[in-house]
């Protein structure tokens, strides 16, 4: 091998990982919120330039929307609303639970990213990750409307308004214990609003 050969060896930039990227980015989105990231932050964290960041996800609302969907996909929080045969009010109690614990689960990125950017100062990154939740939010009354359809749309309504307060509280730094006793109030709250009247 020649001198010129191994020079260039040498200085052959590393592949770009997209997926440990997209895991940089979505972790400042989850900490700082989409208006406390710059280009240029995500840019470093992903081991880019600037250029190379647009060429990639071509601007920051577009990677914003990747990660949404991303973050979507990969929570396990609605599998229990898959389950055949459950009881309503048990998957829901379970759903509220599992989110208590996820949302507390790691200090550095306690909360959901989704209801936390749902709050953003930035209005159009709080539409997109609202779009987001609004997704998740039918997908629970479509779940309830199942067994009770006239309870479906409130219901789901309580339980997203449920999942935003613990989301809020595991930021705030409550433990995983307080968080689920919320739930589990909650959970009685919805069982008792899918009992039949009179019993």
């Amino acid at each position: 091998m020649t001198d010129t050969e191994k020079i260039r060896k040498r200085g052959r930039p590393r592949a770009f990982d997209r997926e440990r990227a997209l895991d940089q980015a979505q972790a400042l989105f989850h900490v700082h919120g989409y208006e406390g990231v710059g280009v240029a932050a995500l840019a470093s964290a992903m081991g880019i330039n600037p250029p190379s960041f647009y060429a990639a996800f071509g601007s920051k609302a577009q990677l914003f929307d990747e990660i949404l969907a991303r973050y979507a996909q990969a929570s396990p929080l609605l599998d229990v609303l898959d389950l055949t045969g459950i009881d309503p009010a048990a998957a829901l109690a379970s759903l509220l639970r599992n989110a208590a614990s996820a949302y507390s689960a790691d200090p550095a990125l306690a909360g959901c990213l989704v209801l936390e950017n749902g709050r953003s100062t930035d209005t159009d990154a709080a539409c997109r990750a609202r779009g987001c939740r609004d997704v998740s939010v039918a997908t629970i009354r479509d779940f309830v409307a199942r067994s009770h359809p006239e309870q479906a749309q409130v219901v789901a309504d309580y339980v997203a308004a449920v999942m935003s307060g613990l989301s809020s509280d595991a930021r705030a730094g409550h433990a995983t214990d307080r968080l689920v006793a919320i739930a589990d109030m909650a959970a009685l709250a919805i069982r008792a609003m899918l009992e039949p009247e009179g019993r």
